[in-house]
């Protein structure tokens, strides 16, 4: 394919052009570019001689004088019979007179991303000559490299509010991924309605009720770049929801705890022994389906303040259980900024030592996916200052070489997300993504990072061979995984007297560290914690 660019008229500049030319050539595209002030008949006789795919004709010095020169290319157009493939940059107000000409198939204002423009240059098209956007993770991933799916969640106070937010994330073309946040109700009580306290509907999500709800909030989905969509799993009867996602939004993947959702945090009522057992087997119906699945244990560990060393287990044991689970693709997802106090340093090398064990898994039959986010509770109050801390975080958890980024609105601190606030945090994310797509130091290569990361895959064995003493079964065996929590070698100091857990572990951030430490605040390792 080749492209020919100028800046036509009385225009100097010559920036966009080079960069767009730079972005095609770096896709594969042929590039001739033919400078700047072009008069239309030079502009023609390029062409002429060149016999481009594609030309790109860039105006930037006012919408008068741009609308007389575009209806003079049409005519110059018209006479010679020429007829090309023309797309169009400019300033907002050239931009806007070139789009009401028709000339082009695609008009660039300037607010675009350098994501956007790979993309159109990328853009496969049907037989109708309309984009065609993949509808599975995997496609999706392969399609957008080097730039990392956009996810992020939506789920208002009434079904309609949220239909109409998923409507305009879709029509903005920012993310790739919306996910469904129904409300609590929904997710303890949606197959036993009858449980539900009307005075709760709406609580952190929205009120879905009926499968046709679903179905509205996937419809409203098919416009713009046709986002893939999921669902939060549900706090109980996971398998139940698991089908009816995947018959009602073509469910992306799901995301299953492990152990969470029961007792351990009183999300449901469900006994834990139970429940990890229902999870499971959620996990095994969801990969033996085909569809990928996320474990979202490791950071509800965090949550609770448990230190490192238990939060690389738990990604490690979820990883193991999804593989031995039949799991083909499984989404890891790295919670930056968690526990509070954490520095990036360490919070880095907390991730790379998940990451390496949950690699080692990897073969042809499991595929690990890096998805990172920013933490919750690392947001201020303060919506700038919230605002500064959500650039920083993705800007620090590009260096995992993420293929989705989770953003976190930057007013949830204080309030839920609409999708004026997602579409604001979204751009913002993205700026500090592109900027490190750029090209970043190796921070992993950062002796102290390193030591560090080697450090918790060390105590995460000291933890695993404890719960290989158990004998109640293999490593990822419920029955396991619930001694390993009743006997305390699973612990955080956030389900003391609240939990079936034991909750006697103390945690404390040290030099930047997250750490187990004794009645005196002294740092403890694993073997002595655990008295091996």
């Amino acid at each position: 394919m080749k492209i020919l660019a100028g800046a036509i008229g009385s225009d100097i500049h010559t920036a966009g052009i080079l960069n767009f030319l730079n972005l095609a050539g770096k896709e594969g595209y042929e590039t001739i570019y033919i400078g700047s002030v072009i008069g239309i008949d030079k502009l023609l006789d390029s062409i002429e001689e060149a016999s481009p795919d594609i030309v790109a004709v860039s105006y930037r010095l006012g919408k008068e004088s741009c609308e007389g020169l575009l209806r003079e290319l049409k005519m110059s157009l018209e006479n010679r019979g020429i007829e090309k493939r023309l797309i169009f940059g400019g300033t907002v107000e050239t931009a806007e007179i070139a789009e009401r000409s028709g000339l082009f198939e695609k008009v660039f204002d300037g607010s675009e991303m350098p994501e956007e423009v790979v993309m159109f240059l990328r853009g496969r098209t049907d037989a109708k000559g309309e984009v065609d956007y993949p509808q599975t993770l995997l496609e999706r991933i392969t399609a957008k490299k080097p730039y990392p799916l956009i996810r992020h969640h939506i789920g208002l106070e009434t079904v309609e509010a949220t239909e109409g937010a998923v409507r305009n994330l879709a029509e903005s073309g920012l993310l790739d991924i919306i996910s469904l946040a129904p409300d609590q109700n929904c997710q303890q009580w949606f197959f036993q309605q009858e449980n539900m306290i009307s005075s709760e509907d709406g609580a952190g999500g929205a009120p879905f009720r009926t499968r046709e709800d679903f179905e509205r909030m996937y419809k409203a989905s098919r416009t713009g770049n046709y986002p893939l969509m999921r669902c939060y799993s549900g706090t109980r009867d996971l398998l139940k929801f698991s089908l009816l996602f995947k018959e009602t939004i073509n469910n992306a993947w799901a995301a299953v705890p492990l152990t969470w959702y029961s007792q351990l945090d009183g999300r449901s009522d469900r006994e834990l022994l139970e429940a990890i057992r229902d999870n499971q087997g959620a996990i095994a119906w969801n990969g033996g389906s085909g569809i990928p699945v996320e474990i979202n244990e490791a950071h509800q560990w965090a949550l609770r303040y448990c230190h490192a060393s238990i939060e690389v287990t738990t990604a490690y044991l979820a990883a193991l259980s999804a593989k031995r689970l039949g799991v083909k693709v499984y989404v890891a997802q790295y919670m930056f900024n968690t526990p509070p106090g954490i520095s990036p340093r360490m919070d880095l090398a907390k991730a790379l030592a998940k990451k390496e064990l949950i690699e080692s898994l990897k073969d042809e039959n499991f595929t690990p996916v890096t998805m990172v986010r920013p933490g919750l509770m690392s947001l201020p109050a303060d919506p700038d200052m919230a605002r500064g801390q959500l650039v920083s975080s993705v800007y620090t958890a590009m260096k995992m070489d993420p293929e989705i980024v989770h953003v976190v609105a930057y007013c949830e601190a204080t309030r839920r997300a609409s999708d004026v606030e997602i579409i604001e945090s979204v751009k913002m994310a993205k700026q500090a993504i592109n900027e490190a797509i750029k090209g970043l130091p190796d921070f992993k290569q950062d002796k102290v990072i390193q030591d560090h990361k080697e450090y918790l895959k060390s105590e995460s064995a000291t933890i695993i061979e404890a719960m290989e003493k158990i004998k109640t079964g293999e490593l990822t065996s419920p029955e396991t995984i619930y001694a390993a929590i009743k006997l305390g070698i699973l612990d955080a100091p956030g389900l003391s007297k609240m939990s079936v857990a034991k909750g006697a572990v103390r945690t404390a951030i040290i030099d930047g560290q997250s750490c187990a430490v004794d009645e005196e605040g002294k740092r403890i390792d694993e073997k002595e914690r655990l008295s091996l």
